[in-house]
C-alpha cells in the first residue's frame, strides 16, 4: 500500500471512528509508530485531524462536524455571508448564521 493510499484509509477510518490510538492504526495498517505520526501530520494539513496526549484520553481525533466528503463554504464565500450579516433583519441573520454553522469549515481544534 502506497503511503497516500494508507493516509486515505486512515482519514476514513478516522471520519467513521471519529477517534483512534496511534498504536491500533499502526497495528491495523502494518506500520511502525513513527509512520502513523508522520501520516497523522500530513493528514492534520488538510483536514481538522488533531492529537491530544494523555494515558486514557490520548489519542488522535477529528473535529466535532467533520465528515469526508462533506462540502464546505471557501473562505472568499464565508467572508462574503459574514459581510452580510449586520446588514439584514433578523430573520435572514438567523438564516446566514445558519448557513455558515452549517457548512463553515470546522478548525483543527477541538
Amino acid at each position: 500500500m502506497k503511503a497516500s493510499e494508507r493516509r486515505q484509509a486512515i482519514l476514513e477510518a478516522l471520519c467513521e471512528r471519529r477517534s483512534d490510538k496511534v498504536e491500533n492504526l499502526a497495528f491495523e495498517f502494518q506500520v511502525n509508530r513513527t509512520t502513523i505520526m508522520r501520516d497523522i501530520l500530513e493528514l492534520s494539513l488538510s483536514h481538522p485531524i488533531y492529537t491530544q496526549s494523555g494515558r486514557h484520553g490520548g489519542g488522535i481525533y477529528v473535529a466535532d462536524g467533520y465528515y469526508l466528503g462533506k462540502q464546505y463554504l471557501s473562505e472568499e464565500q464565508r467572508n462574503v455571508i459574514e459581510s452580510l450579516i449586520p446588514t439584514v433583519g433578523d430573520d435572514q441573520r438567523k438564516v446566514l448564521l445558519s448557513i455558515v454553522s452549517k457548512f463553515g469549515r470546522p478548525s483543527n481544534k477541538k
